[in-house]
């Protein structure tokens, strides 16, 4: 094992960290709003692979152009999601934590059952983008050019989002409603008209890194299902409820995942995610981030 191979492990890490930071932001954001774990997460992603696909063979959208259109399909999808299923199941009079946990669930099972059938379980991918392939070399360490822009979507991703919340007055609505969604009502604020959009923007995160990812990586009905594992556990490492605890979480799964890969065979590079999790959930239960 050399520098090189080191430098070189951990570079990749570190933006495959970014991407992963990018895919569990949305769930951090809604889980922080309207403490829901959405477990139909993964099948997000899984939505956000094939629109990028079909938008590329039917109208020849590169999935680098085709991202914005992406995350905005996704932004409409995910406050629809809400109004239709989410919006019913948290006014359960009982059991209200296991009435939202079933729903998102049901919701994830009928979504990869609806994919399967429409997509078929075959395998796809985009072999012909612009970025396709590519790869850069800054000091010897070689780069994989969609991975590199993926990461400098996640960061401008992760900076607009940081002056939404900060710096407008819907952010600050969104925040307050965080805080305390019965009070909210008394100055005028549509808690459900901010939880609609809550659940859009962490649907438009997650279809940002679905759009990135279609370049890279296959696409087919089951593909969300172990990013969605990945992002459970970078939310519980940064902290549930935070989102930039989930892109400080990202970089720390990516960067493990990449030395265990050094280590041990690269088919069990997920060890190291677990029992980097494991110690964080003995030593500090609410995340490294957490306020909760």
């Amino acid at each position: 094992m050399t520098t090189a191979t080191i430098i070189q492990s951990l570079a990749s890490g570190l933006l495959m960290g970014l991407l992963y930071g990018l895919i569990a932001a949305g769930l951090a954001l809604i889980f922080g709003l309207m403490d829901v774990v959405n477990f139909a997460h993964g099948e997000f992603l899984m939505i956000a692979m094939y629109t990028t696909f079909f938008l590329f063979v039917f109208f020849a959208i590169d999935p680098l152009l085709a991202a914005p259109f992406v995350a905005a399909a996704l932004l409409v999808f995910g406050a629809v999601i809400y109004i239709l299923v989410i919006r019913f199941a948290m006014r359960a009079r009982s059991n209200v934590g296991m009435v939202q946990i079933f729903a998102t669930f049901g919701l994830a099972i009928v979504m990869r059952g609806l994919a399967q059938f429409f997509f078929t379980p075959d395998y796809r991918s985009i072999n012909t983008s612009w970025l396709g392939g590519q790869t850069i070399s800054i000091g010897g360490v070689f780069l994989p050019v969609p991975q590199l822009v993926g990461a400098a979507v996640s960061l401008a991703a992760f900076t607009a989002l940081f002056f939404f919340i900060k710096k407008t007055d819907f952010g600050r609505a969104l925040e307050a409603t965080r805080e305390d969604a019965g009070a909210v009502a008394l100055v005028g604020i549509d808690k459900n008209r901010v939880f609609a959009v809550g659940w859009g923007l962490g649907a438009a995160l997650v279809g940002l890194a679905g759009a990135i990812m279609a370049m890279f990586f296959y696409i087919y009905p089951d593909v969300g299902a172990s990013f969605a594992l990945i992002a459970y556990v970078t939310v519980a490492l940064g902290g549930f409820g935070s989102v930039f605890g989930a892109f400080a979480g990202g970089i720390i799964v990516g960067l493990v995942e990449a030395t265990t890969a050094l280590v041990l065979p690269p088919s069990l590079k997920a060890v190291g995610i677990y029992a980097v999790y494991l110690l964080v959930v003995f030593i500090r239960p609410r995340g490294l981030f957490g306020s909760i």
